[in-house]
């Protein structure tokens, strides 16, 4: 059986099946063994991503003073915010205790009403670093040394604005790069050294310019090729032919990458075959940029995934449904996002190693709590107070009761009560929305003004010199003016030799806009039905119908390449 309902947010029609209602059944909490009914979702996917990415910041850093100590740091609140803010160290230090902010549940208000009081007491985390070592200027990362900029990284050195990129080093501008070495301005890239301007590329090396390439060395301007060397524009090269055209190019040269480029895209689209999704060992799974999954529906840039739906940027989850950047095991979780190793949870957010924990924020390697913030090593608490196991078990259902009432019981915390202004977050970057949009449906906005420090003075982007050997070292004291945007940015010390490095002109437009850049290159996160454009079979494809690419099914893509 399935049901059909009209999301109120967006007026999108979406599909409610037996197997959904039966896995709500299965997250839902049991007290006193009876079991209180999480109910269907009343908004559409894509509404209730927004909803959970609105509480991500993944990238506004604010110069602020610690609330705690009191010395300036970098920070996701700027100074201004109504919130208390504490360095990592002083975060995850003992100096202070959450349990000191516990708040008496009052049945008579609303449940989320409280929470939000809570969340004005309790000391939030400034940047969600851990365990890093001179990287300050990063967010959601772990392990990392002497990197800049770098979002949701692990394991990472000398790494500068990357996203989702893991045991890397000396790596600039990527997204979802690992286990790579000098690379630049990559999508996709594993396992690959001095690869540059690519994207889905597995084990390569010295290659520019280049699309769904395996196994390839010194390669140009080339796609779909598999253990070949010497290639450009897909037609095989002598060494000493591919070394003279390769200097040819001068890439060195900003100019000269800029003519490149519209050869590129050209040439991508001529010559390219695109596969319907972009998933690989996979069994009947559906979404794209996916490996290694089992009976997955409409998951994006998901590993090792099992009975799961609605997954973005997901690792090893197992029967779970709407979660985000959820890593490590998630299992039977629902409406989750920036958490880790999360077990029978739901409604909550940058938590890790916890299970049945209700409406929970930054909670750490506990379980049996609801409406909780920041605790630690704890059980049976309500909004940060301790109780017996059995006093906990019979106040939740009552809470439960009243939020059923309230229509708050069931789903994710509303982005009004965000701590971030709507176009601070991710949600912008994926759903994006004017001023008017967003203050209209009473979600804040924020005026963004970018701190650059103190500089000597500004260049325009088109005023810089076309090489990198031509750039002066006192460009590190200087404000580029980003072509695109027209806001200023700085180059920093480290960026600067490795572009020297590498030979790479240095970049004319600001960080957050190479970001967005890259997102432009990246399909959506939507499914088209269109025809292979081998066979003619219907197929399900990450690839907008009106687009040029050429798009094959499964079958007909692996027979074609390989």
């Amino acid at each position: 059986m399935v049901q059909t309902i009209t999301c109120p947010h967006c007026s999108t029609a979406f599909e409610i099946t037996d197997k959904d209602l039966a896995f709500y059944k299965k997250v839902s909490p049991e007290f006193g063994g009876k079991k209180f009914d999480i109910p269907p979702p009343s908004l559409c996917p894509q509404c209730r991503v927004q909803r959970r990415m609105a509480w991500r910041n993944d990238r506004s850093f604010y110069h602020r003073p610690c609330s705690m100590c009191g010395e300036q740091m970098i920070s996701i609140y700027p100074a201004d915010s109504p919130y208390t803010i504490y360095h990592a160290s002083e975060w995850y230090g003992d100096k202070w205790d959450p349990m000191d902010y516990g708040m008496e549940v009052d049945l008579n208000k609303s449940f989320l009403e409280q929470f939000k009081e809570l969340m004005l007491k309790v000391p939030r985390l400034g940047m969600d670093i851990v365990n890093c070592q001179n990287s300050e200027y990063c967010n959601y990362c772990g392990d990392d040394k002497n990197c800049y900029l770098d979002i949701a990284g692990e394991a990472n050195e000398d790494c500068y604005y990357n996203l989702f990129t893991k045991y890397s080093k000396n790596c600039v501008d990527n997204t979802f790069a690992y286990h790579s070495t000098l690379c630049y301005e990559c999508i996709q890239v594993y396992n690959c050294y001095n690869v540059r301007h690519a994207m889905y590329m597995d084990g390569c090396s010295d290659c520019a310019f280049c699309y769904d390439c395996k196994g390839c060395k010194d390669c140009l301007l080339s796609i779909n090729l598999r253990d070949k060397q010497y290639v450009i524009l897909n037609e095989q090269h002598t060494k000493e032919e591919y070394e003279k055209k390769l200097a040819e190019l001068k890439l060195n040269s900003y100019e000269s990458v800029l003519n490149v480029f519209d050869i590129w895209n050209k040439m991508r689209i001529e010559k390219g075959i695109y596969r319907d999704m972009s998933n690989l060992n996979c069994e009947n799974s559906t979404g794209n940029n996916l490996k290694d999954c089992k009976n997955c529906t409409e998951c994006y840039n998901a590993s090792n995934c099992e009975d799961c739906k609605y997954l973005y940027d997901v690792l090893d989850a197992k029967d779970c449904q709407d979660l985000n950047y959820s890593l490590y095991k998630p299992e039977v979780s629902y409406d989750l996002i920036s958490t880790l190793q999360m077990r029978n949870c739901a409604f909550s957010l940058a938590s890790h190693y916890c299970n049945d924990v209700y409406y929970c924020e930054m909670c750490n390697n506990s379980h049996d709590l609801f409406g909780c913030i920041a605790l630690n090593h704890k059980e049976n608490c309500i909004l940060n107070k301790q109780y017996s196991k059995e006093e906990y078990e019979e106040l939740v259902p009552k809470i439960i009761e009243k939020m059923k009432a309230d229509k708050e019981w069931g789903y994710f915390f509303p982005v009004e009560m965000s701590p971030s202004a709507y176009n601070e977050t991710v949600a912008q970057e994926y759903i994006t929305l004017n001023k008017g949009a967003v203050e209209a449906r009473g979600w804040k906005w924020k005026e963004l003004d970018e701190d650059i420090g103190k500089v000597e003075k500004t260049i325009p982007a088109a005023q810089l010199p076309d090489t990198i050997e031509e750039i002066p070292d006192d460009i590190l004291n200087w404000a580029v003016v980003c072509e695109e945007s027209g806001k200023p940015f700085r180059i920093v010390k480290q960026e600067l030799a490795l572009y020297r490095q590498l030979g790479i002109p240095v970049p004319r437009r600001r960080p957050l806009q190479r970001h967005k850049d890259r997102n432009m290159l990246r399909n959506s996160r939507d499914l088209w039905e269109r025809k292979c454009d081998k066979c003619g079979k219907d197929i399900q494809t990450s690839y907008d119908p009106e687009r040029p690419e050429r798009v094959y099914c499964e079958n007909c893509y692996l027979k074609e390449v390989y």
